[in-house]
C-alpha cells in the first residue's frame, strides 16, 4: 500500500526560512543531533595526525645542502671517521642511511646498497606512520554524515507517525539534521582526504632525496682515493 502525504510547500519553504538567521556556528551544529559528537572526534583526530605528521615529515626533509658534497671530500681522502661522525651527529633519514653505508665500507658494494635499502625502508616506515589513520577518516565521515541523515529522517517519520499529521517544526528539524550531519561527513572526508595526500607528496620528495643521497654515496665510494 502507498501512502501519499501532501505537504504546503509555501509553508514548509516559510518554516525554514523563519528560523534564526544570526543563529551562531556552534547552535547550527548542535542542530545535526548526537550524530555530531563522533564527527567532531574524527575532526580532531584529522587535525591532530595532520599537523603531527607534517612537522615530523618537515623536520626529516631538512638536510644541509653541503652535507653529500663533505661526506665525499672526506670519503676520497679517506676520513671515514670524519664522515661518520657527521652522519651521526646530522638528524635526518638522508644522514642514517649514508652513516649505514659508512659503517659497511669495505664489503661488496652490493652488501652495502642493501644495507642502506634496508635502513631507507625503516625510515619510510617512520614518516608514514599514522598517515592511514588520515585516509581512514577520509573514508568513514562521509558515512556518518550519511548515517546523520537516516537518522534525520526517522526523527521525520517517527514525528508523523507520532502525531498523526505533518508538524512544519518537526520537518524543518529533520532537514537540519540531515544536512548538517551530511556537510560536516563531507567536509571532513574531505579536508582529511586532502591533508593525506598533502603528506604523501612530502613523503615522496623527502624520499627522492633519500635515493639520491643513496646513489651519490655509491657513486663516491667505486671513484679512486687521493
Amino acid at each position: 500500500m502507498i501512502f501519499f502525504l501532501q505537504v504546503d510547500t509555501t509553508k514548509l519553504v516559510n518554516a525554514v526560512a523563519q528560523q534564526p538567521q544570526t543563529m551562531s556556528l556552534w547552535n547550527l551544529l548542535n542542530k545535526g543531533g548526537w550524530i555530531m559528537y563522533p564527527l567532531y572526534v574524527l575532526f580532531a583526530a584529522a587535525i591532530f595526525v595532520f599537523f603531527e605528521r607534517l612537522i615530523a615529515i618537515r623536520k626529516a626533509s631538512r638536510i644541509d645542502a653541503n652535507f653529500m658534497h663533505i661526506i665525499r671530500d672526506n670519503i676520497i681522502t679517506g676520513n671515514i671517521t670524519a664522515a661518520r661522525n657527521l652522519a651521526r651527529n646530522t638528524d635526518n633519514p638522508v644522514a642514517r642511511i649514508i652513516d649505514k653505508g659508512l659503517q659497511r665500507i669495505g664489503k661488496p658494494i652490493d652488501a652495502i646498497e642493501k644495507s642502506m635499502e634496508n635502513v631507507g625502508r625503516l625510515e619510510m616506515y617512520k614518516m608514514e606512520r599514522n598517515l592511514n589513520v588520515l585516509s581512514l577518516i577520509a573514508g568513514i565521515a562521509p558515512m556518518f554524515g550519511f548515517l546523520g541523515t537516516i537518522v534525520g529522517m526517522l526523527q521525520l517519520f517517527s514525528a508523523i507517525a507520532s502525531t498523526g499529521e505533518l508538524e512544519l517544526g518537526e520537518i524543518a528539524g529533520g532537514i537540519y539534521t540531515k544536512m548538517i550531519t551530511s556537510a560536516t561527513g563531507l567536509i571532513i572526508g574531505l579536508l582529511a582526504y586532502v591533508g593525506y595526500n598533502f603528506l604523501n607528496t612530502q613523503v615522496d620528495k623527502t624520499a627522492n632525496r633519500m635515493e639520491i643521497a643513496s646513489a651519490e654515496f655509491i657513486d663516491v665510494l667505486q671513484e679512486p682515493t687521493r
